[in-house]
This record gives C-alpha cells, sequence and structure tokens, in this order.
C-alpha cells in the first residue's frame, strides 16, 4: 500500500542529501525478517530503503547488532568491484539511523529465484552463474587480505548466523550439541575472503546481466565454504517444498557446485568443498530447529525426513558434496 514513509527515513533521505524538501510517498516491501525496506517514490524516481532491526521478525528471541548496516554497505562496494552487474548501486547510507539507500530493481525485469524455484523451474544454466558469481567475489578478495580489517565483524557473525543456525539447533539436539559447537568453532576460526552470509534464493535475482545478490547485513571475513553451503542447502530443502521438481533442483546443485570448485584457486577446492560438506547438513537441520526455520516445510513428516537425514550426515560427515546429493536423492526417493 503506497503511503507516507516514517519520519525517520525522510530525515535520513535528506541527510544523505537524496531529498530536498518534497514529501514522497513509498511503500512498505514484504518478505524481510531482519530489515524495513520500503520503496521511496522521490522526484527523480523510484529508489530502495533498507535499515536494520534490532530484533528480527521471528518466533524466538533473535537480536543483531544494527550496525551490520555499515557492513552490508561495504560488502556492497567490495563485490561490485569484483561483479559490477551482481550488486544494486549503492546511493548513499546514514549510519546514525541504521539505514541505507540503493537502486530500485523493478520486480518485472528483476525476478525473484525463490519465486522461480517455488513454480518449479530449475534452471541449471542460472544456478551455475550464481555459483560463478559467488566465487568471482570470494576469489578477489581471498587476493585482498587488507580487507579483513574493514569486515572484522566476528561479533555479528556469530549473532546472526552460528549462534541462530548451528549452537541453537545444538540445544533442540543435546546429542550433537558438541559436533556443532565445534562445526561453529572451526567456522568461525577460518578467515580467507569476503563472505555474504545470507546467499539464497530469497535474496538472488535473476535480472538482465545475471544474479543480483541482495541482503548482505552478514557480510564477514571468514569461510566462503559457509556462503556455497548455505544455497546449496536451499536447493535441496525446496526438493520438499517442490516434489516434482527435484530432479531438476539436483541438477540446480550440481550445477552449481560444479561451477563453484572448478574455479576455486585460492586454496586447494578439495580442502574448501570438504569444510563445504560439513556446514551443509547442518544448516539442514538448522532449518526445521534453529532459531529460523524455512516457512514451507510444516508438517511433521517433512520436518521429520530432514532431521534423519541430517542428523545421519552429521554423525558420519562426509567430504564431498556430490556424496549429500546422492544421499538426499535417495531420501526424497521413499
Amino acid at each position: 500500500m503506497v503511503t507516507r514513509p516514517p519520519d525517520e527515513i525522510l530525515r535520513a533521505l535528506r541527510r544523505m542529501r537524496l531529498l530536498d524538501d518534497a514529501q514522497p510517498t513509498g511503500e512498505r516491501l514484504t518478505g524481510g525478517v531482519s530489515s524495513d525496506i520500503w520503496r521511496i517514490d522521490l522526484p527523480t524516481g523510484p529508489i530502495c530503503i533498507k535499515r536494520a532491526l534490532d530484533r528480527l521478525r521471528v518466533e524466538a528471541d533473535w537480536r543483531a547488532p544494527v550496525e551490520r548496516n555499515i557492513y552490508e554497505a561495504r560488502w556492497m562496494r567490495v563485490a561490485r568491484q569484483a561483479a559490477p552487474h551482481a550488486v544494486p548501486t549503492l546511493l548513499g547510507q546514514d549510519e546514525e539511523a541504521g539505514l541505507l539507500a540503493m537502486s530500485y530493481l523493478p520486480p518485472d525485469r528483476y525476478r525473484l529465484w525463490k519465486t522461480m524455484l517455488q513454480a518449479g523451474m530449475a534452471d541449471t544454466d542460472f544456478a551455475a552463474s550464481v555459483a560463478a558469481t559467488m566465487v568471482r567475489i570470494h576469489g578477489a578478495t581471498a587476493r585482498d587480505p587488507t580487507l579483513a580489517k574493514a569486515f572484522a565483524t566476528e561479533a555479528i557473525f556469530r549473532a546472526i548466523r552460528l549462534e541462530p543456525y548451528l549452537i541453537a539447533t545444538g540445544r533442540a539436539h543435546p546429542d550433537l550439541a558438541d559436533r556443532l559447537d565445534r562445526l561453529a568453532a572451526a567456522t568461525a576460526a577460518t578467515r580467507i575472503a569476503l563472505v555474504h552470509g545470507d546467499i539464497s534464493p530469497k535474496n538472488i535475482l535473476s535480472g538482465p546481466d545475471g544474479p543480483v545478490f541482495l541482503d548482505a547485513e552478514c557480510a564477514w571475513w571468514g569461510d566462503p565454504a559457509f556462503d556455497l553451503a548455505f544455497c546449496l542447502n536451499h536447493l535441496l530443502l525446496k526438493c520438499i517444498w517442490v516434489p516434482a521438481a527435484t530432479a531438476g533442483f539436483l541438477g540446480c546443485f550440481a550445477a552449481m557446485a560444479s561451477a563453484y570448485l572448478a574455479a576455486v584457486d585460492w586454496e586447494p577446492a578439495a580442502a574448501l568443498q570438504a569444510r563445504a560438506a560439513h556446514l551443509l547438513p547442518a544448516l539442514l537441520l538448522a532449518r526445521v530447529d534453529g532459531k529460523s526455520p524455512v516457512e514451507y516445510i510444516t508438517t511433521r513428516q517433512a520436518k521429520d525426513a530432514v532431521r534423519r537425514f541430517a542428523r545421519r550426515l552429521l554423525q558420519q560427515p562426509p567430504d564431498r558434496l556430490t556424496d549429500i546429493a546422492r544421499a538426499w536423492e535417495r531420501e526424497t526417493d521413499r
């Protein structure tokens, strides 16, 4: 619904010199749990405003530092240098309000990948292009370790990723808590490249020049295997959401893993693959029993299927992503 934006947003726009005395209208956009997101219709055209929340919109009490907005803007600047078409244009930032302004990408030209997957559209070429963009950003930043100081966001990454996904899931599965705590510690200790932290279909647009990544609130100098595992995890979960597209989604999984690993040149690809393979079942389990469960796995039967599969792989961790895909295919054939 088109309405007058909140006064704090209008004040921030004026501080960023994106608005004069005009009184624009706008519309609150849906879909985010960690930020208020608005389309603001300025006299010069629409822009997008994003303001970080200190308490996320989930059932659990999940809080995160609002200064993550600062690092999201930094990620956008750095990633744009490596992959110019893969990031919206950053128009301004207001640290006082925890707010940033960026170009508005119209949905008729930039389709949300999650919506495409929901419709059963399993485009392996697009999945490979997502991987190619991801690995390009990782590779470019891995060769520039001076960025580590600008993204020393360990506390934010722990609050918004490691604690709600791995450590909280360990509390729900006490017999796996030690394993999940050790996995969180190993991930936190791996500092290699600039990580987005939330590369999932809900944050990826299919644009005229390829994929566009949104919502880098978890930006962190850390383990690139986390980004790969995080996105591949969603392709497995979508098989439960849209069972008829399982073969296609597993094809996307294979295309993404293959395209990414083929381009890893800053460390042995096998080492990165093993870390991603160890993380993936933990992330699967987190999406049913962590602080941020996926909204489309709702039945006890489906949740238990994810639990059985993830627990088995956590107890016998694979080192190869193809082994996980094959095991998941067998699981979903039952």
